[in-house]
């Protein structure tokens, strides 16, 4: 349960609400991410454009990933609600106890998280404002962040292979969720055979019973 007594005590958990569409990779994160911890969790295909009103009673800062506790809080942020998830609610991980590697899987999710920011900004950029109003040297300041990102992400993943092998592993859920978003947007400004590492691992996690369970499908931007 979310109104936990104190840091640290694991409790038996009661059925929380994801809210969010599945095709926010910060959202889709998220549930896969409780699957593969097995906490259970009820999605509700809440979005914060279509369904503005519906989204803000449940959460007024309209925000997606949203959690709903069992006692009515409202937490939010994909890496957050993970944090509290994992610290709560259950003894396992998906993050290695090794301090070497977890740190290579921190940096890992640090870049994967860069590049969804960038990507989401491009895309926001492209199909909500009009085009007598975006601003060209932000974009290609943007383009270009996301680029870095993702060359450092596919250095870190071909480099270190071995460690990018396991399913139950934040670093490689997040990565295969942040690259199926990119590719689905913005396939034409990272293409995929320049990231031949990053494409495999995704390629391989896609296939997973718990990617198969909540695949990216929503109203779109």
């Amino acid at each position: 349960m979310c109104n936990a007594e104190g840091h640290g005590k694991y409790l038996l958990p009661t059925v929380m609400r994801l809210i969010g569409m599945l095709d926010s990779p910060y959202v889709r994160r998220v549930a896969i991410s409780l699957d593969f911890l097995g906490v259970p969790f009820t999605h509700e295909a809440g979005s914060v454009f279509s369904t503005f009103e519906q989204f803000q009673r449940i959460n007024p800062v309209v925000k997606a990933p949203t959690l709903v506790c069992d006692n009515g809080d409202v937490l939010m942020d994909s890496s957050l609600i993970l944090q509290f998830v994992e610290a709560t609610m259950t003894k396992d991980s998906l993050w290695s106890r090794d301090a070497a590697a977890y740190q290579r899987e921190m940096r890992c999710v640090g870049l994967a998280l860069a590049a969804c920011e960038k990507s989401v900004q491009m895309v926001y950029e492209r199909n909500l404002r009009p085009k007598s109003a975006q601003h060209e040297p932000w974009m290609e300041r943007v383009t270009g962040q996301m680029l870095a990102a993702y060359e450092a992400l596919e250095s870190e993943v071909s480099t270190h292979a071995a460690m990018y092998r396991s399913f139950r592993n934040q670093a490689c859920i997040t990565t295969a969720v942040v690259w199926q978003f990119t590719q689905s947007m913005l396939a034409a400004v990272v293409p995929a055979r320049e990231h031949p590492a990053v494409e495999a691992l995704a390629a391989r996690m896609e296939a997973t019973p718990q990617f198969l369970k909540y695949p990216p499908v929503g109203p779109g931007v």
